[in-house]
């Protein structure tokens, strides 16, 4: 796999920080080209009929520019050293301007913080991270709780959660050509609904064993397509919690999902894309 672009938006908090410790991981691994964007929000003189671009901002918001300048002079370049790096300021709204950047570069990855601000930011995703896995092409980074320095980042374990039955298999597909190069163990985990429990009242066992060697099949049939010869687990429960559970336990370093049908509209696995980013111990792809 090659990552040649990065995206990395900030906006000058702790969380961009760990943000671009992340970025940096993955650049060195990849020789990639760091692209450090900061974007200007204009949308409040939208609202009163000016345009939300940088000549509205020389306008109306001269000193929000000037500072936006001034911070990015040199920003992160401490844990951004060595890399091939390229700043760029943008203006208008945050979510929308990030995704254009991405797209119009052809960006390989975009890494973002996954918490927004405020008392409830540990049960939220921030409101750019969601437009912006709602709206981009490119597989996205969100890294859990990236408020200052991280810990050291590895890849030698990387979960894919599969559902076999969606027909998308670009999660597998990605995790495979991702991992598998560089010498990581990758895994394939299923989550089947909780009625299949032991101590379900509507199964017995005779059909929990039906319904896992069904999945069995349909995962192998999804590492064909693939090319991907990951191991496979099998969890019942509740998707985002199981496979979050199985992620700490097997001590992932990264989770990939399929964010799919997430962003189709009103695609019925939405929240429950997003409750895996929330809940997941480790960073997650969204691809």
């Amino acid at each position: 796999m090659q990552i040649p672009k990065i995206v990395l938006p900030v906006d000058f908090s702790d969380r961009s920080i760990g943000a671009a410790q992340h970025a940096k991981a993955l650049a060195c691994r990849f020789h990639s080209e760091v692209h450090v964007v900061n974007v200007i929000d204009l949308r409040v003189w939208g609202m009163y009929g000016f345009t939300n671009d940088e000549p509205a901002a020389d306008r109306f918001a001269p000193e929000c520019k000037r500072f936006a300048q001034e911070q990015m002079e040199g920003y992160l370049d401490d844990q951004l050293s060595g890399l091939k790096v390229k700043r760029v300021l943008l203006y208008g709204d945050p979510a929308r301007e990030i995704v254009k950047y991405a797209d119009s570069e052809q960006a390989s990855l975009i890494v973002l913080p996954t918490h927004g601000l405020g008392p409830f930011r540990r049960f939220l995703l921030g409101s750019v991270t969601t437009k912006v896995l709602h709206d981009v092409h490119c597989p996205v980074w969100t890294g859990v709780h990236m408020e200052g320095p991280q810990k050291p980042m590895g890849f030698a374990r990387i979960l894919c959660a599969l559902d076999p039955w969606s027909g998308d298999f670009s999660a597998l597909s990605w995790a495979w050509q991702f991992g598998h190069p560089i010498g990581a163990q990758v895994r394939i985990v299923h989550a089947l609904p909780g009625i299949y429990k032991s101590e379900s009242i509507y199964f017995d066992d005779d059909i929990r064993r039906s319904m896992v060697a069904l999945a069995e099949e349909q995962i192998r049939q999804a590492q064909e397509r693939t090319g991907s010869k990951a191991e496979v687990e099998i969890v019942i429960g509740d998707a985002p919690a199981e496979v979050s559970r199985f992620a700490e336990a097997w001590n992932a370093d990264l989770l990939v999902i399929s964010r799919g049908v997430a962003s189709a509209p009103l695609g019925r696995l939405r929240s429950r894309s997003y409750s895996f980013i929330r809940e997941s111990p480790c960073p997650v792809v969204s691809v």
